[in-house]
């Protein structure tokens, strides 16, 4: 042991390398050259006296003493991400930076003309796109705001319920006449349907239907949301949509109505201490209007609108 204090920068650095185990989703997500990554873990090692990583065949493995610390590291990282926060609140501006995260479809299909429109009007804000299905932490600061298909359950949020989203199957008309169209459940067998590869898990949220397919009854698979929009797209086969996608395509037809339908609920959360920022609450009720209009079916709004929030 060094006898020195752990340094703050080397104890976040730790923390990415913990999450992900690999040292390149630190340089990704901090921003540094890889080297310093390194020179971060061996400065901590150092100065507690403890090695934190060994590396396999399969990458860094935690030690017992990096298992130990993470939970101390992630309080110094909440705690970090409110004080941002309060400063980010304290000061009255509409200029700045918001980070917004999305899943893969939200984030590819129903927000980008409604970023058009905010940019437009709020030139000085700066818009930041995480896509990625895994719900990111707002309390540990990886994002301002949320475009969430579940609501959000996470203490100290601030979150409003938009609507919901209808999820049904279509197929391209020209692929409906090439080989016909289903007139049942059972005769999805003898079509290509367009699911999951080798990532169930999205897809087993879809109800009964989805709970009787395997991989293999899939002709085309991916495990990318928006490469199966794509397919869809392309009359490659009988996929998923929502309707307030497939309603802006008339090439999409609905297979099977009636039989296979599911709903998710789309909610906006933030951080309750960003409530009072400027330009994340510019931002938060911009897209809540958006996300309705979204919802109807039409274009994303030019103003936004006030809603009730609930805090989690």
């Amino acid at each position: 042991m060094s006898g020195r204090e752990p340094d703050w920068g080397e104890l976040r650095t730790f923390l990415e390398v913990a999450r992900d185990l690999s040292l390149s989703g630190a340089v990704r997500r901090l921003g540094l050259a890889q080297p310093t990554v390194g020179r971060h873990i061996d400065g901590l090692e150092e100065a507690l006296g403890a090695t934190l990583f060994t590396r396999s065949p399969r990458g860094l493995v935690p030690t017992a003493a990096a298992k130990a610390l993470v939970p101390h590291a992630e309080a110094m990282a909440v705690a970090a991400a409110a004080l941002a926060r309060s400063a980010s609140s304290a000061t009255a501006t509409d200029r700045g930076v918001v980070r917004v995260t999305a899943s893969e479809i939200m984030g590819s299909e129903a927000l980008p003309p409604i970023f058009a429109g905010f940019r437009a009007r709020n030139p000085g804000v700066a818009v930041e796109l995480a896509v990625t299905n895994r719900n990111q932490d707002l309390a540990r600061g990886d994002a301002d705001i949320a475009v969430r298909m579940v609501r959000p359950t996470q203490s100290g949020l601030v979150a409003r319920r938009i609507g919901s989203t209808r999820i049904r199957l279509y197929a391209h008309r020209d692929y409906l006449a090439r080989f016909g169209e289903p007139r049942s459940l059972a005769d999805l067998k003898h079509r290509c349907l367009i699911g999951f590869d080798r990532d169930s898990q999205t897809f087993r949220s879809a109800g009964a239907l989805a709970e009787t397919l395997t991989r293999e009854d899939f002709g085309f698979r991916c495990d990318s949301d928006v490469a199966q929009l794509a397919a869809l797209r392309a009359g490659v086969g009988i996929g998923g949509c929502q309707d307030a996608i497939a309603w802006r395509m008339p090439e999409l037809v609905p297979v099977l109505p009636n039989a296979f339908q599911f709903t998710l609920e789309v909610w906006l959360a933030m951080h309750r201490d960003l409530k009072t920022a400027p330009r994340v609450r510019l931002l938060f009720d911009w897209l809540a209007s958006g996300l309705k209009d979204y919802l109807k079916g039409r274009p994303a709004g030019a103003t936004a609108s006030t809603g009730d929030d609930t805090v989690a």
